[in-house]
C-alpha cells in the first residue's frame, strides 16, 4: 500500500495521519528515510496495536499515535532508545497495555489523556527523565505515593478523573511547576504541598473543596490558582468538635512550650519521635503547641482585593479561637486579610 507520497511535513518529519490505516507497511520507504525520520505522526487512523515496524525508525524522537483504537503498545517500542516524546491521546489504553520494560526508556514527555487507565502504570513511575506526564480524562481513582520517584517531573496533568485525595508524597517533586487536578473528587489539599517551591500553577477547579490549608500561603512562586466550581463559598460553623488532649499530649505540650531539653539518652526513641512532631499554634498571641488534639477553624484570607479564600487553621485549644480577630462580626473576618500582598497570586480564579 503506497501511503508515503506527499506525507512529509518537512525534513525529518513523516506524517501518515488520516490515512485510514489499520496496519503499517514500510515496503516503500528507503532505509535512509527511516534513519532520517525523527518525528512520526500516525494520528486519526484505525490502528488497534502499535505496529512493530515503527521500531525501525532508529532515530525517532517524537511519536504521535493519538486518536486510533490502540489497546496495546508493542514490546519493541523499547528499542526506540532516542524517543523523547510519546503522544497517545484518545485510544483504548489501560494499565495493562504497556510493555514491562517501558520504564527503562528515555521519554521526557508522555501523554496518555483520554484513555481507560484506572491506575497510573508503574512503568510510568520509573521513567527517570520524565518531565511532563498527562493522564487527563481517564478513570484514575488514586495517585500512587510512588509518584515521588519521578523527581524530574515539571508538569503533572490528571484532570478529569475520579481522584478523591492528594497524597502528601506529591510534595516531594522538587521541579514540579504545573499541577492540574481539576474535575476530580478531591475534598482537601494536604499542607505538605507547601514544599512545592517551584509550583507556579495549581488547577483545582470543579472538585469538592470547602477549605484550603493555611500553608498554601507559603507557595511564594504561585502565579495561578484555579478554584472555581468548588463549594468554597458556603458558610462555616465556628464551633467545631474538640477532643481533649491525652495525658501524653499534655506532658508533651509542657516539655515543648517550656523548651525543656530532652535527648535519646533521656527518653525512649518513640517518645523522642513523638515530641519532634509538635506543631506550633498559629495564633500569634499563643506560644503553645499541639500534637493530635487541636481545634479546626476556618479563616478567610483576602487575595488580590477581590476573593476570599477559606483557609484551615489548627489551633491548640478552644481558647485560641477567639483572640485571632479584633472584629468578630462575621465568618469572613480575618486578621490575615491585610497580611497577604496583592501580587502574591496574579490570578485567583473563583468565578
Amino acid at each position: 500500500m503506497e501511503v508515503f507520497d506527499g506525507a512529509d511535513r518537512g525534513e525529518n518529519v513523516l506524517d501518515l495521519s488520516r490515512l485510514n490505516l489499520d496496519s503499517l507497511s514500510l515496503d516503500n520507504l528507503s532505509e535512509e528515510r527511516r534513519k532520517e525520520t525523527k518525528q512520526l505522526y500516525l494520528t486519526y487512523n484505525r490502528l488497534a496495536v502499535l505496529p512493530e515496524s515503527v521500531c525501525l525508525f532508529a532515530n525517532l524522537e517524537f511519536l504521535d499515535i493519538s486518536n486510533n483504537g490502540l489497546s496495546v503498545i508493542c514490546e519493541d517500542i523499547v528499542r526506540l532508545t532516542k524517543l523523547k516524546t510519546l503522544i497517545a491521546k484518545n485510544n483504548r489504553l489501560d494499565e495493562f497495555s504497556l510493555p514491562k520494560e517501558f520504564g527503562s526508556m528515555q521519554i521526557e514527555v508522555l501523554n496518555f489523556s483520554g484513555n481507560r487507565f484506572e491506575e497510573l502504570p508503574t512503568q510510568c513511575l520509573k521513567l527517570q527523565r520524565l518531565q511532563s506526564l498527562s493522564l487527563g480524562g481517564n478513570r484514575l481513582k488514586t495517585i500512587p505515593a510512588e509518584i515521588e520517584n519521578v523527581t524530574s517531573l515539571e508538569l503533572l496533568y490528571l484532570g478529569g478523573n475520579l481522584i478523591s485525595a492528594i497524597p502528601p508524597e506529591l510534595a516531594n517533586l522538587p521541579c514540579l511547576t504545573y499541577l492540574v487536578l481539576c474535575d476530580n473528587r478531591i475534598q482537601s489539599v494536604p499542607p505538605q504541598l507547601t514544599r512545592l517551591h517551584s509550583l507556579r500553577s495549581l488547577s483545582l477547579h470543579n472538585n469538592l473543596l470547602t477549605y484550603l490549608p493555611r500553608e498554601i500561603l507559603s507557595l511564594v512562586h504561585l502565579q495561578e490558582l484555579s478554584l472555581r466550581g468548588n463549594p468554597l463559598v458556603v458558610r462555616f460553623v465556628k464551633d467545631m468538635t474538640y477532643d481533649p488532649p491525652s495525658l501524653l499530649e499534655l506532658a508533651g505540650r509542657t516539655i515543648k512550650s517550656r523548651n525543656l531539653p530532652y535527648s535519646p539518652h533521656d527518653l525512649p526513641a518513640n517518645l523522642v519521635h513523638y515530641l519532634d512532631l509538635a506543631s506550633k499554634c498559629p495564633n500569634p498571641k499563643c506560644a503553645g503547641v499541639y500534637f493530635d488534639s487541636c481545634v479546626r477553624q476556618i479563616k478567610f484570607v483576602d487575595f488580590c482585593g477581590k476573593y476570599r479564600l477559606p483557609l484551615m487553621h489548627y489551633l491548640c485549644s478552644p481558647e485560641c479561637s477567639s483572640p485571632c480577630s479584633s472584629n468578630p462580626q462575621s465568618d469572613a473576618d480575618s486578621e490575615d486579610e491585610n497580611s497577604v500582598s496583592a501580587d502574591r497570586l496574579q490570578r485567583v480564579l473563583l468565578g
